[in-house]
């Protein structure tokens, strides 16, 4: 849950960062870029990207090979090399990932978000946080349930209350 935030966060930036600065409007600074590296890589931004084109040439391969099983070296073959082709093309991932970054942090909040992630208490966050997480969703719901079927319940009481205080008494029932 915690990473999904991360890249929530990340391509909100992102985003954020396309619409509202003209290309070019922004110099970042060599040392200003490399605090922003230093900081995703502490909070591994980017870490549940590094599957995508694994998973790209497995599904190509299965995908192929039902089409062509007779070609199935060939094919195994072809793809492995063409995917080791674009491997390379990660760094453009963590290039526009810093980008992002620099754009919306100060270099020492970079610096300072590295820092806090590469300590002890940073880890603990990263490897603990969506156990907490899950714990407090799980307990979101818990309470909201309670809220939902608590509203419920009064204005039900609420409602019925008036509606029976304004309701005409029974005919025939005059006390007698």
């Amino acid at each position: 849950m915690a990473k999904n935030v991360r890249h929530i966060a990340l391509a909100a930036a992102m985003a954020f960062t396309a619409f509202t600065l003209p290309a070019g409007a922004q110099e970042i600074s060599d040392t200003h870029l490399r605090a922003a590296r230093q900081a995703i890589g502490a909070i591994n931004a980017t870490e549940n990207f590094d599957n995508v084109l694994p998973q790209a040439a497995r599904s190509l391969k299965s995908e192929l090979i039902q089409q062509s099983p007779n070609l199935v070296d060939l094919i195994n073959a072809t793809v492995d090399e063409k995917a080791l082709e674009l491997a390379s093309r990660r760094a453009d991932l963590e290039r526009e990932a810093a980008l992002a970054y620099a754009r919306v942090f100060s270099e020492e909040d970079l610096t300072n978000i590295a820092n806090f992630y590469n300590s002890e208490t940073g880890q603990k966050l990263l490897s603990d946080g969506p156990i907490v997480t899950r714990e407090v969703l799980n307990a979101a719901e818990i309470w909201r349930r309670g809220i939902v079927r608590d509203l419920t319940q009064s204005v039900t009481e609420q409602i019925e209350a008036v509606t029976n205080a304004q309701a005409p008494a029974p005919a025939g029932d005059s006390g007698q």
